[in-house]
C-alpha cells in the first residue's frame, strides 16, 4: 500500500492506538517510522510480533516525519494503521 492512501483511509495513528486495534482485529495493514525514538521501540516491537502473528503487511520504509504529514497532523507519527 501506498503512504499516499492515508489521506483517505480510516486509520489509528500512534502505537498505542495501533495495537489496540490490531488485538481487535481491526487493522489491514501497518505502517512503523523507520527513525523511530528508542523510548518507542518495545511497542515497535509488540507491534511487529502482533502483525506477523495475524498476517498483516507492515511497511517501514518511511520516516515518522512522512507519516504524520501522510496523516495530515502537525506531528510525527511512530505507527499507522489501516482500518478493515
Amino acid at each position: 500500500m501506498d503512504i499516499a492512501h492515508l489521506k483517505s483511509v480510516n486509520k489509528t495513528i500512534g502505537a498505542k492506538q495501533t495495537l489496540k486495534q490490531i488485538a481487535k482485529g481491526a487493522v489491514k495493514y501497518v505502517f512503523l517510522g523507520c527513525d523511530s525514538d528508542e523510548r518507542v521501540v518495545q511497542p515497535l516491537r509488540i507491534i511487529r510480533n502482533a502483525c506477523a502473528e495475524q498476517g498483516i503487511p507492515v511497511n517501514d520504509e518511511h520516516t515518522m516525519d512522512d507519516l504524520g504529514r501522510a496523516c495530515r497532523i502537525k506531528v510525527r507519527a511512530t505507527a499507522v494503521g489501516i482500518l478493515r
